[in-house]
């Protein structure tokens, strides 16, 4: 990913890679957040920093797998916050996720984080779901 990403030109602006959070809980249970193992690849072939833990996941959601995209939007209402917005003020941020399925968890997460003043936001993930 990182490499596709250095041949492209395409993050040549960014400033900050934001992993997409996990509920502590869900990432000491898994061992590892990919968003964030993803993050640290891409920064590697880039030099663009990683913030790790400049998002927060507040509370933990039940799973979204067999929900419709109404239920999954409610379900990511009120769940994101930003750890410390100062570090993002007119920043280009990439945030990034593995899957999108519906893009609730990313439209939730993306409210918050336009919210900063100057926050330029641009969403990268690994791979996206389509029907059946």
């Amino acid at each position: 990913m990182g490499n596709q990403l250095a041949n492209s030109g395409w993050c040549a602006n960014v400033d900050l890679l934001l992993p997409m959070p996990l509920h502590r809980k869900r990432e000491q249970e898994r061992g590892y957040n990919q968003a964030a193992l993803l993050c640290d690849g891409i920064s590697d072939k880039l030099n663009i920093p990683t913030l790790h833990h400049a998002l927060v996941r507040k509370s933990a959601t039940r799973s979204q797998t067999k929900q419709h995209r109404a239920e999954r939007w409610e379900n990511m209402q009120g769940v994101f916050a930003i750890a410390d917005p100062n570090l993002l003020i007119n920043k280009h941020v990439l945030l990034v996720d593995d899957v999108i399925t519906t893009g609730a968890t990313l439209e939730a997460m993306g409210e918050i984080l336009l919210k900063v003043p100057g926050l330029k936001l641009s969403i990268l993930c690994f791979a996206y779901t389509v029907k059946h």
